[in-house]
């Protein structure tokens, strides 16, 4: 049977703790780089076809299609992505975090070779689609092995770190979109579009190397690989006290939770003791929340922006743009020194009040502009400041928090099923951003930012009262942070009974010694 197994599933199966060579911060950085490669994709993907779309050698080769079907191009992406969010939540569970960012990336080279071979739109819609899948993938498992391997004390840092991985890819996008613009041939799209491929080579070459999750693997009985992963992520030996503790802990979540239910998509719906239902719609506003706020239609259509609601010449936009999200790039450092001393929530509401803030400065500027009142070169300048201001406030708020929160409140035996719902909102919600953007700078103008700003507005109350703080937990004491009392009494049942089979060990030790003392005596004498 055994020999009959695909040799990457075999690679996989046969190897949880990753690469045997690596131990230790070596072998957590190397799952940091394979969610940062994960989260660049995603952002170079954002980037990727805002820069060339409108460009003659695009539209040369598909014969000029109208401007709306061009948007479908675009948002068609987040469809396929919402798609692979969903899809992977039936069978992510069955094969681990591993095989299925692996199988996300396998899904996603298909879809760019598709997409930088084709001629006919219908091939480029196919790829566009396909990618989608494969991203949705990616981007709904990727936080969930960042979250279960990471030190709890840091697990916001690491998180920010690849969000500004995520910018780096966009930056990566823009510029070389930008930089490839000046030249009038296919290669001005076909490059750039293959070249995704590199990140996804990257990604299923780590696959390999990082290891397992050793939740999942304790959530499957696979008790040993599950004590080797804890031992090679800390480099200790697996009877370490840490390790053993650890691993306990690990195991008293997966009973506790097994005793709310089995994993099934009911237990989302059920009033259990681990308040599941509430976690799964905290987990999903978040991701809605990040998207609906409006940093979609800037990171999209900035180059749009630049042009229609600002007034800039074409090759002014697209430059401005490289420099927005290269702004963006530096200021998602920023949070890296705040996520994990001063939490997730006050970052979010600062990040959402900010945001909503510019959004209604902007609706004022873009009024003057497209009025053409006295003040309307200032008004340029200022509204090009607020973009930068805006893009700022997301990536210290809801960027960095938007992708670690849902990944620590979901319970264990459902935070796959729970990931891949919240990822596919993020997902439609970002479809329904990028569709509605372009009709409504053309219809509506300057009041497009008003929706923004009341979409920013709304969200406040709903994180002030309803979110809870994740700063320096353990995912294990995540789910005590929202048990009531029947489960938080099971919990204190199963520690107490853990101290008495401690006790009663340290007791046969205690004896064994005294007996092996007194053999060695009596054998001297």
């Amino acid at each position: 049977m055994d020999g009959q197994r695909i040799f990457l599933l075999r690679l996989y199966s046969d190897h949880p703790s990753g690469s045997k060579r690596i131990r230790g911060s070596w072998l957590l950085y190397a799952t940091i780089l394979l969610s940062c490669f994960g989260f660049s994709l995603v952002g170079y993907d954002n980037g990727l076809m805002g820069g060339f779309i409108n460009g003659r050698p695009f539209n040369r080769v598909f014969n000029y299609p109208h401007p709306s079907l061009l948007g479908t191009v675009v948002a068609i992406y987040e469809v396929g992505g919402c798609v692979g969010a969903i899809g992977i939540s039936f069978i992510g569970d069955r094969i681990g975090r591993r095989q299925s960012i692996a199988l996300g990336a396998i899904v996603m080279i298909i879809g760019a070779i598709l997409q930088a071979s084709a001629y006919q739109l219908a091939q480029m819609f196919l790829g566009r689609i396909i990618s989608g899948v494969g991203i949705g993938i990616i981007n709904s498992t990727v936080p969930i092995l960042q979250a279960e391997v990471s030190p709890k004390a840091t697990r916001g840092l690491y998180v920010a770190m690849y969000c500004s991985t995520l910018n780096l890819g966009i930056v990566t996008a823009y510029w070389l979109d930008f930089g490839l613009s000046y030249v009038d041939s296919e290669i001005a799209w076909r490059f750039p579009t293959a070249f995704q491929i590199v990140y996804l080579l990257a990604i299923i070459c780590l696959t390999v190397m990082v290891p397992e999750s050793p939740r999942w693997l304790t959530a499957h009985d696979m008790h040993d690989d599950a004590v080797s992963v804890l031992a090679a992520l800390t480099n200790r030996e697996v009877d370490d006290p840490d390790v053993v503790q650890q691993y306990e802990e690990i195991v008293e979540t997966v009973i506790m939770e097994s005793a709310e239910g089995s994993g099934s998509w009911s237990d989302f719906y059920k009033s259990d003791g681990l308040q599941s239902c509430r976690r799964l719609w905290t987990a999903i506003a978040v991701q809605v929340f990040q998207q609906l706020g409006g940093i979609n239609a800037i990171i999209y259509y900035a180059t749009t922006l630049f042009q229609q609601s600002i007034g800039f010449s074409p090759k002014m936009a697209g430059l401005m743009s490289g420099f927005l999200q290269t702004w963006m790039f530096i200021a998602s450092f920023i949070p890296w020194f705040l996520i994990d001393r001063f939490g997730r929530k006050p970052l979010i509401l600062g990040g959402i009040f900010v945001e909503g803030a510019v959004m209604a400065v902007q609706t004022a500027l873009t009024y003057q502009i497209q009025h053409r009142t006295g003040i309307e070169h200032s008004a340029a300048i200022g509204s090009a400041v607020m973009l930068f201001l805006f893009e700022g406030a997301f990536t210290v708020g809801m960027q960095s928090t938007g992708w670690v929160y849902p990944s620590e409140i979901l319970p264990l035996r459902l935070r796959a099923k729970g990931s891949a719902i919240s990822t596919a909102a993020n997902w439609i919600s970002n479809f329904i951003v990028v569709q509605i953007t372009p009709p409504a700078i053309e219809n509506i103008g300057y009041r497009t930012y008003i929706i923004f700003a009341t979409f920013n507005a709304s969200f406040l109350p709903i994180v002030w009262f309803w979110f809870k703080e994740t700063k320096g937990l353990s995912l294990e004491d995540v789910d005590l942070l929202f048990a009531d009392e029947q489960a938080l009494e099971m919990y204190r049942v199963m520690v107490d009974r853990e101290l008495s089979d401690q006790e009663e060990q340290n007791k046969d030790d205690e004896v064994e010694y005294f007996e092996q003392a007194s053999s060695s005596s009596r054998a001297v004498f």
